[in-house]
């Protein structure tokens, strides 16, 4: 009995022991000569790259140890409420440190970037000064850089005054010209003009897909657009992102309604020789809308999820957990990379569908307020260096590249697609500057809207998913039956969300702010459309013979 006691003190003294044990003699964050703190949605393989290549040319360049502290709130959606919540809070406690009241104007005005300031300080109304405030403030929120997500959420974000210029673009303007490092590529932009944001690398958008899946689904051939996510064979079997949640899923819709479009405007410039240019355009981008919008509803009734996370769609269309997803191309690119067999092929495939997705850079930012400023331009600097854009493509082991994994991203640096790279880049054959000239983005036409479409997604196909999917299923065994014309008419009807109606009323109610206003608005069109999917079931049944 005693020994059987002493057994399981020992053991249990092992299992308490081993971790002290193995825990390293020094603390690597601590003992570093220098440290950045970086806000950040990507994984961990970027995350472990970057650390380590840094740390290697920080070390060279300087001679001193660099420590990278990454912070992770979830993604590009929750970063942005993160830092509208953490510079709210900054910033009042610095206004109100000098003995001001802090107010509903002074929360309203000090980020809003509608405040306008006008050249004489003395004049200014109280919105004017709170915001001119900010903008001349060191207000921190011991975050040095944003790293990673898409244009528009940089471009949301400087626009706030969160960002700050770096100067580098102004340091580097050798590597800011079209020979290396273009400003805009067909209508994307790639870095900020007043170097707020600068582009890391370049993505795009596409579909990924499970050949064994599809294999078992009956399908002979492989999806090669959009609407190939609409196929009534995959109900239930597609993966897709929360739009609310993912800025990536969000660009990826838009995308859709973007090829839509432009698709209508050709159609319409051929059969409509003669009439007026803004006439053709203001009717193609209205019938665009309702078409993508279309695509987006009837790919929302094959969904399996709309999952919060977008890096999640190609890990569980690799699993087998879903036919076919929409990601950005490195999710896609990263996860065929994880689940490829010794014999080089991969079950999970990805590809942007020609035509269908621009390509946009996925930036790097200062942030206004950096407690480690100077460590942390040159962590932007190395990041667009040709050593740290060797990271994103390269495959592990190759002369500069990563050292453990093959991150599958696309540099934005020209340069890198020169043949004499082609060898060791894990894509050699994916250049983005060629896949640019097939699709050239309009932000004319959708992003105004992009709010508008986030919440028009969440309302048409996630708060009543079950309802969608219900009358989907019912419905399409008899799409080819004019006999039930009415209720795919009733399901088919955005008239609540076409164009116009998104323009002139949807787009100033987000714009108000207020909160409660928008969850109005959702339970009110989520209830629409609830009730027109339960309608269009009633219409076939009363219908059938």
């Amino acid at each position: 009995m005693i020994a059987r006691v002493f057994i399981v003190l020992a053991a249990l003294a092992l299992i308490l022991g081993v971790p002290f044990a193995l825990k390293p003699k020094t603390n690597a964050f601590t003992d570093a000569d220098d440290s950045i703190v970086i806000l950040s949605p990507h994984n961990e393989a970027i995350r472990h790259e970057f650390t380590r290549g840094f740390a290697a040319f920080y070390k060279k360049t300087t001679g001193r140890t660099v420590q990278i502290d990454w912070r992770q709130v979830g993604g590009t959606a929750d970063i942005a409420r993160y830092l509208k919540s953490e510079y709210t809070t900054a910033f009042r406690n610095a206004w109100e440190a000098q003995g001001k009241r802090w107010d509903a104007t002074c929360a309203r005005a000090f980020d809003n970037a509608k405040v306008e300031l006008g050249a004489t300080p003395q004049d200014d109304t109280p919105e004017q000064a709170v915001r001119r405030a900010f903008l001349a403030s060191n207000a921190g929120i011991g975050v040095d850089l944003f790293f990673g997500g898409g244009a528009y959420d940089f471009i949301q974000q400087a626009a706030a005054g969160r960002l700050v210029d770096s100067g580098l673009v102004a340091q580097y303007a050798e590597v800011f010209t079209d020979r290396s490092f273009p400003q805009m590529v067909s209508g994307e932009p790639f870095y900020d003009k007043q170097g707020r944001w600068i582009g890391a690398c370049v993505s795009s958008f596409g579909i990924c897909y499970n050949s064994d899946s599809l294999g078992r689904l009956g399908f002979d051939e492989l999806p090669a657009g959009w609407t190939d996510l609409t196929d009534p064979r995959l109900i239930r079997q597609v993966a897709l992102a929360d739009p609310t949640k993912s800025g990536s899923a969000a660009k990826a819709y838009e995308m859709i309604i973007q090829q839509q479009m432009q698709e209508v405007m050709a159609e319409f410039q051929r059969t409509r020789v003669g009439q007026d240019a803004a006439v053709i355009e203001r009717e193609a981008v209205a019938e665009g809308w309702l078409r993508g919008l279309r695509i987006l509803q009837r790919s929302g009734a094959n969904a399996r999820y709309f999952t919060d996370a977008a890096s999640q769609v190609p890990i569980d269309v690799s699993m087998g957990d879903a036919a076919a997803g929409m990601c950005i191309d490195f999710y896609g690119r990263f996860q065929s990379e994880s689940v490829r067999l010794t014999d080089g092929t991969s079950r999970l495939r990805y590809f942007t569908p020609v035509g269908g997705s621009s390509v946009g850079a996925d930036p790097i930012a200062l942030l206004r307020g950096a407690p480690n400023r100077d460590v942390a331009t040159r962590f932007m600097a190395y990041v667009i260096s040709i050593e740290g854009q060797k990271l994103w493509n390269f495959r592990p082991g190759t002369p500069g590249g990563p050292q453990r994994y093959a991150l599958r991203r696309l540099p934005i640096r020209k340069e890198l697609y020169q043949p004499e790279y082609a060898r060791y880049r894990s894509d050699p054959a994916v250049n983005p500057y060629t896949e640019a000239a097939s699709f050239v983005y309009r932000p004319q036409w959708t992003a105004p809207l992009f709010h508008v479409l986030r919440l028009i997604v969440r309302s048409a196909c996630i708060e009543p998913h079950e309802e969608l999917v219900a009358a989907w299923s019912a419905l399409h065994p008899h799409g080819g039956d004019a006999a039930n014309a009415a209720a795919w008419a009733a399901f088919s009807d955005l008239s609540a969300v076409d164009y116009p109606t998104a323009m002139e009323s949807l787009r100033p109610a987000l714009a108000s702010g207020d909160p409660l206003a928008e969850v109005r608005l959702i339970s009110e069109l989520s209830g629409k459309f609830r009730e027109q999917y339960r309608r269009s079931v009633q219409l076939l049944r009363e219908e059938k013979p």
